[in-house]
């Protein structure tokens, strides 16, 4: 499968693109800090007799009912943002009236034809330093799933040894989140900023309701994190890898959640294809690989390939966590 989705290599560390908000702290080289957990591609491998499971759609662990029910509790505060692309609609078809090879979900002899409207695409990932547990970096995982954007994210829980030292380079002070658009330049703090940039350049121009109610949002956006108790937001030693890994996930399904929380706490940097219902992508990857599920995993520096979150996760604590 890999190489059929069309997945570029993006290098961790690369050149700092000047941006439109430079500072006086801006760098052109960014390395890690001493106490780095890099690793060179070589030490990098599966876990020994590794294989990857089959999906099994809309199955829990039993070992992860509790964290699937704590990571669903944010869907009691934030509704259906995130859950639904900009401009979603759907129509309830006979199942006649899908070709076989089209993804679609289907009940009793019918299927939904869901579509949205999604605004221009970047040529490169946008750039978004942040970590789980934050509220206000929620706020922009949220407008990222509306629009339906691919982003490439350095995670920085606290105590992180890489990219936390990254931001403070780049933009003079570690604020969460912190985005980098190297498609125009633009770096910025704030996420009310970042929100009305990203729908400005890449949607409609206009934030969602439910980003755009002030202390209630944050509000809001901070009981949803309840259920996880802090997860996603401390560093957990790790081997840092050469190349991001690829997911296939969007903030607001559970399954999705409790993935990008140990991804976030192994400091592991990825590029998430967001894909929301209405997405586009989700036809993309039912055509590549035959089935569609949340989340789905590619690893570019092992070669490995997989669905089922909490498979997922032993996974990559058995390949990077120290």
């Amino acid at each position: 499968m890999a190489g059929m989705l069309n997945i570029t290599n993006v290098p961790i560390f690369r050149p700092v693109p000047p941006t439109r908000r430079a500072t006086n702290h801006r760098v052109f080289m960014v390395k890690s800090s001493a106490n780095t957990s890099e690793t060179p591609l070589s030490s990098i491998s599966a876990p020994p007799n590794f294989k990857a499971p089959k999906p099994k759609p809309f199955s829990i662990r039993p070992d992860k009912i509790i964290d699937i029910l704590g990571a669903s509790l944010a869907l009691l505060f934030r509704l259906t943002t995130s859950v639904l692309v900009s401009g979603y609609s759907v129509t309830v078809v006979p199942e006649n009236e899908i070709p076989s090879d089209q993804y679609a979900l289907g009940f009793a002899g019918y299927k939904l034809k869901e579509t949205s409207k999604v605004g221009p695409r970047p040529e490169k990932p946008i750039e978004i330093y942040e970590f789980e547990g934050c509220p206000f970096c929620r706020k922009v995982r949220e407008i990222v799933a509306v629009l339906d954007l691919d982003v490439l994210y350095y995670p920085c829980p606290r105590n992180g040894p890489n990219f936390r030292a990254k931001v403070s380079q780049m933009g003079g002070k570690q604020q969460f989140p912190y985005m980098v658009d190297p498609n125009t330049g633009v770096a910025m703090y704030e996420s009310d900023d970042i929100i009305r940039y990203l729908v400005g350049k890449y949607g409609d121009g206009k934030v969602p309701l439910s980003l755009s109610l002030g202390l209630l949002t944050t509000l809001t956006e901070g009981f949803a994190l309840i259920g996880r108790m802090g997860k996603g937001s401390l560093y957990t030693p790790s081997k840092l890898p050469p190349k991001p890994l690829d997911i296939w996930a969007y903030e607001a399904s559970p399954f999705c959640k409790v993935v990008r929380e140990v991804l976030v706490e192994l400091e592991l940097p990825h590029i998430l294809h967001s894909c929301a219902r209405g997405s586009p992508k989700r036809q993309e990857i039912y055509q590549r690989v035959g089935h569609f599920q949340v989340p789905y995993l590619e690893d570019p520096n092992t070669g490995v390939q997989m669905f089922e979150s909490a498979e997922i996760i032993d996974y990559l604590r058995a390949t990077y966590a120290l």
